[in-house]
């Protein structure tokens, strides 16, 4: 089983509308979005969800209202200020002292106010079913996670629930299966859910006998990056060719080194900036990673993307046999490099 990892040092380089147009050239395949804290694959491979299951990672602060005493304890001790009091000023246990804002319509701190975003911190807990009582609320997303209130708590009054951080989907597109994800607001651990989605892509492959599993990677060369190369049969960097695309390419190819992944280069709107594409390519022949392909800068592109089409499929020219001379040379770089992928 081959798995071909699309990548970009930064975000904006076309590397998803490239991942999107090599998927309909595969034909048969299984398509995995890794990109779960900005999915867009999605918007142009039109999935139809077939199974959605829950993701959880890491654990949520709750505190019972029925046992809460209103000590203190827990907001006395939280260093993230996910505790916040609503109760009125009164002397608490200890001699700590519940916070208490009479607004005055000052109107200087109006967007700060604490007594706002009290307010609002309770209503959010309230809308998503934990919201505390003894006058303290834990804010969903400020908590991180510790378990520092619940191990202070006198009464034992804190549950520590798992923490639903998002979704992963298995769904049906035209080009064959597709695992995919969205995380929720503000939620981390996106690289456990990378792990996830590229698992349950192996797994459809396995289960369908599909030769090829071609992923969506995330931008950048952070935790989400590395949970979607490691293993991997190949990776092809998407360039830009601009100053900033080419640093970021230059730490995407050290990441692949570390690892040691085959990788390609493909440089999307060469024609933008011929000198920099020109250096880009430069670098990577010193650094043996060989060319794939260049990309020229066409509106078919966005035209494509209206229609909710990859520009292959709308095209047989111009910048369409760009990306099946990029294709070709995947293929070929796929044929003699890493045989297998470990399951």
């Amino acid at each position: 089983m081959k798995e071909l990892v699309v990548i970009s040092g930064k975000g904006g380089t076309g590397k998803t509308s490239t991942t999107a147009s090599l998927a309909v050239l595969a034909g048969r395949c299984v398509v995995a979005d890794c990109d779960v804290d900005a999915a867009d694959l999605h918007l142009v491979l039109s999935p139809k969800v077939l199974d959605r299951h829950d993701f959880y990672s890491g654990h949520q602060a709750v505190i019972r209202e029925e046992d809460c005493s209103g000590c203190g304890a827990c907001l006395a001790h939280c260093r993230f200020g996910a505790i916040s009091s609503r109760a009125p000023a009164e002397e608490l246990d200890g001699g700590l002292r519940a916070a208490r804002y009479d607004c005055e319509n000052c109107i200087v701190c109006r967007r700060s106010c604490p007594a706002r975003a009290n307010d609002m911190i309770h209503a959010m807990s309230v809308a998503m079913g934990v919201a505390g009582g003894g006058g303290f609320s834990v804010d969903p997303v400020a908590c991180e996670g510790c378990g520092v209130c619940v191990n202070l708590c006198p009464e034992k009054a804190i549950d520590f629930r798992p923490r639903l951080c998002g979704e992963w989907f298995v769904s049906q597109t035209r080009c064959g299966t597709m695992v995919h994800a969205k995380l929720g607001i503000a939620q981390s651990n996106s690289g456990k859910l990378v792990s996830t989605v590229r698992q349950e892509a192996r797994r459809a492959a396995e289960k369908q006998d599909v030769p090829m599993i071609i992923v969506d990677g995330p931008p950048g060369i952070g935790c989400p990056v590395i949970a979607s190369v490691t293993g991997a049969s190949m990776m092809l960097a998407v360039a830009e060719p601009t100053l900033s695309g080419e640093h970021d390419l230059k730490r995407v190819l050290q990441l692949a080194r570390h690892f040691g992944i085959p990788s390609a280069l493909c440089i999307n709107k060469w024609d933008l900036n011929p000198d920099i594409a020109a250096r880009i390519e430069a670098y990577c022949r010193e650094q043996s990673v060989p060319l794939a392909g260049r990309i020229r800068y066409d509106r078919a592109f966005t035209h494509a993307q209206i229609q909710r089409q990859t520009v292959v499929e709308m095209s047989e020219d111009g910048v369409a046999a760009d990306i099946r001379a990029v294709w070709a040379a995947v293929v070929a770089q796929l044929e003699c490099g890493r045989a297998e992928v470990r399951a």
